[in-house]
């Protein structure tokens, strides 16, 4: 088996598993997306939540976020960690878009990436949730499973970001990458990973 033969039959596995493909940030508006995933680097999603249902509920706009005093930031997002380089970043992107980008997101990585605090994971994720384009957003699950599922050797986030794009198919590489994250959570966590229930066992390049 070829590995882009194993990653369609995974795709399609994961697909029937959990039906909806959804980002577990939540968001309603596209900069609360990117701003979430921002906050997201070395903090769960659960925190993450917790913390912008009231950033958000004060800050409604990348207007609003732009002329937002860094401290006020700094105090709301403290729980997630790094709070001091997150609020900076994050009042910095939203003025870079007003100044930049005439107050739109950009919807190209090249772009998005330019913006203060913003890296490919979090551009990939913008990219697919918001723009609905191929993204391939390699986050420690995404690294950790598809290396034991066999579908690339590489632990670096762009490196696996290149192996998995030649592989998946890019209309559903997005909700793939949402996918994993439910999977890792479920089944193949970082400790404690449940093989034997594993609905990917059978086509899973670790399998003993």
């Amino acid at each position: 088996m070829t590995k882009k033969e194993r990653a369609q039959m995974i795709v399609e596995r994961l697909e029937q598993v959990y039906p909806e493909g959804i980002c577990s940030l939540d968001y309603k508006k596209p900069h609360e997306l990117m701003i979430a995933g921002r906050l997201s680097a070395q903090c769960t999603d659960a925190r993450v939540n917790i913390v912008t249902k009231d950033l958000f509920a004060k800050y409604k706009t990348i207007e609003d976020f732009a002329n937002a005093d860094v401290a006020d930031i700094e105090e709301i997002i403290r729980p997630c960690g790094l709070y001091k380089t997150k609020a900076r970043s994050i009042v910095a992107m939203c003025r870079q878009i007003m100044d930049n980008f005439g107050g739109e997101i950009p919807d190209t990585i090249e772009k998005l990436t330019t913006l203060a605090g913003i890296g490919r994971k979090t551009a990939n994720l913008v990219m697919g949730d918001v723009f609905h384009k191929p993204a391939v957003v390699t986050d420690t699950h995404c690294i950790r499973i598809c290396g034991r599922l066999g579908l690339t050797k590489n632990k670096e986030p762009a490196k696996v970001e290149e192996d998995l794009k030649k592989i998946l198919p890019p209309e559903r590489s997005s909700d793939f990458c949402h996918r994993l994250v439910l999977f890792g959570r479920e089944y193949c966590k970082a400790r404690g990973e449940r093989c034997s229930e594993c609905p990917l066992l059978d086509i899973c390049g670790s399998r003993k």
